[in-house]
């Protein structure tokens, strides 16, 4: 645990080349956190800031489903904590929602070495106290909240991170085993918004369409009025 770092990804990347197996970063203070894109993360003091380093085996394609194998741990541990599966969903690619809101972000970052993967990072931050105001967002995106706003229940950032390596083992036992099929079914059937019209924005497109699945390589697919069209990486908006 460090009591303070610029960035857990940025200490992944540091320590990632002395590392025999994995490794966990628990930070109670980020000076420079990050989201997708290169966003700034806000993070409070109270608010889970972690980020997971494995050095995995298998292509970097691979590694890229580990995603979802966290957002199942990350609901595992909200559930463990708070007694309470109500209200939790999982958004595509990488959100954990609460009543609606944004209550967890998954960011993974990685380093390639031949035709495989050096170290892969999965950030994680979590909402545990106290969630960032609404004009820290882009116009669109949904409201952040803390699990303790939500739920009432008190939980501080080494207790919930016990709950979430415990559960991150388990699906990464799971999807080394087994594959990626039991994590995409899984993870499916908490999805948010399967079933509903959605819009998926990247830089330059916009589609909308009803989110019909997840598919093997973890894209999503909508079914657009110009038949199914299967995105790799996109904002999604509700």
């Amino acid at each position: 645990m460090l009591a303070e770092v610029d960035s857990t990804l940025n200490e992944a990347a540091r320590i990632a080349p002395g590392l025999s197996g994995p490794e966990w970063i628990l930070a109670l203070r980020q000076t420079a956190a990050r989201g997708r894109r290169g966003r700034r993360w806000a993070n409070p003091g109270g608010n889970l800031a972690a980020t997971l380093v494995l050095l995995p085996q298998g292509s970097p394609a691979e590694s890229a489903l580990r995603s979802f194998v966290a957002a199942l741990a990350l609901f595992d541990a909200c559930v463990a904590v708070t007694g309470r599966s109500e209200g939790l969903a999982l958004k595509w690619p990488n959100d954990v929602l609460l009543n609606g809101g944004k209550l967890a972000g998954i960011l993974l970052e990685s380093a390639g070495q031949g035709g495989g993967t050096a170290y892969l990072a999965i950030g994680i931050g979590v909402n545990l106290t106290d969630a960032p105001s609404e004009n820290t967002v882009e116009p669109g995106a949904l409201r952040p909240v803390s699990l303790l706003s939500e739920t009432g229940a008190q939980v501080d950032p080494e207790s919930f991170l016990l709950q979430l390596a415990t559960s991150y083992a388990r699906y990464e036992h799971q999807f080394v085993t087994y594959g990626f099929e039991p994590i995409r079914t899984a993870w499916l059937a908490r999805a948010a918004r399967l079933g509903e019209v959605i819009t998926a924005r990247t830089a330059t497109t916009e589609t909308v369409g009803t989110f019909e699945t997840v598919d093997e390589r973890g894209n999503l697919v909508l079914n657009t009025r110009s038949g199914r069209v299967s995105i790799p990486a996109a904002d999604v908006f509700f």
